[in-house]
């Protein structure tokens, strides 16, 4: 007698999004058009996840990671960053190491890579953007400015300088116009009107794959 086996596999992935301090407060969200997936291999734009990762360090040509404030990025510190599409979302994992212990920072996506200053990463990466907004002064409306439209990763460090964040957003990246860089920044992100994305100085970098 022959015997017939059906095997049904079903993985379900859930990926829960960042708490931000200081973002309980509703903020107007922008209408948000749906991106069709992108086909394009090897970019965080892509369906295909992307990661990178370095050793801060003072800039030089070519650098992947680095510190503007070696006082709170020291050089050695460790960044990084996994991109992990799916068809109508996008995770964004960040982890840390070595920077200063029980502090909290600033991080979000930028849309340039990361260069001699801390400037040359330009504004957020917005899902809309903001149209009053220039690379300087940035984009500081809280429609436009919140972790709904952009990818803030905020983190706390432990007692060891370490740190995780996740961010989850509804959307994919615009192949055209993906993300080029992670910013840790000075301090936490602010919320408030007239100051929204606002997070100090820019403190460290890292390059992301284009």
């Amino acid at each position: 007698m022959r015997h017939r086996a059906g095997l049904l596999m079903t993985t379900v992935l859930t990926l829960a999004p960042v708490t931000l301090a200081g973002c309980a407060e509703d903020i107007d969200e922008p209408a948000v058009a749906p991106t069709p997936s992108a086909t394009a291999a090897s970019s965080p734009a892509s369906g295909t996840p992307a990661a990178a990762a370095g050793t801060f360090a003072p800039y030089a040509g070519g650098a992947t990671a680095v510190t503007y404030d070696p006082a709170l990025v020291p050089a050695g510190a460790t960044v990084d960053v996994n991109l992990l599409p799916a068809a109508d979302s996008t995770a964004v994992q960040l982890t840390v190491s070595g920077l200063q212990p029980s502090r909290g920072y600033g991080a979000h996506l930028h849309v340039n890579p990361c260069g001699p200053t801390g400037e040359a990463a330009g504004p957020h990466y917005q899902r809309q953007t903001d149209p009053a907004a220039a690379a300087s002064p940035p984009s500081v409306d809280p429609s436009y400015a919140n972790p709904r439209n952009e990818v803030w990763l905020d983190f706390t460090t432990d007692t060891g300088g370490n740190a995780t964040a996740t961010a989850t957003q509804p959307w994919t990246f615009d192949p055209p116009r993906a993300p080029r860089s992670l910013v840790i920044h000075a301090q936490p992100t602010k919320t408030a009107p007239g100051e929204a994305g606002q997070a100090g100085a820019r403190v460290g970098c890292l390059t992301l794959p284009g």
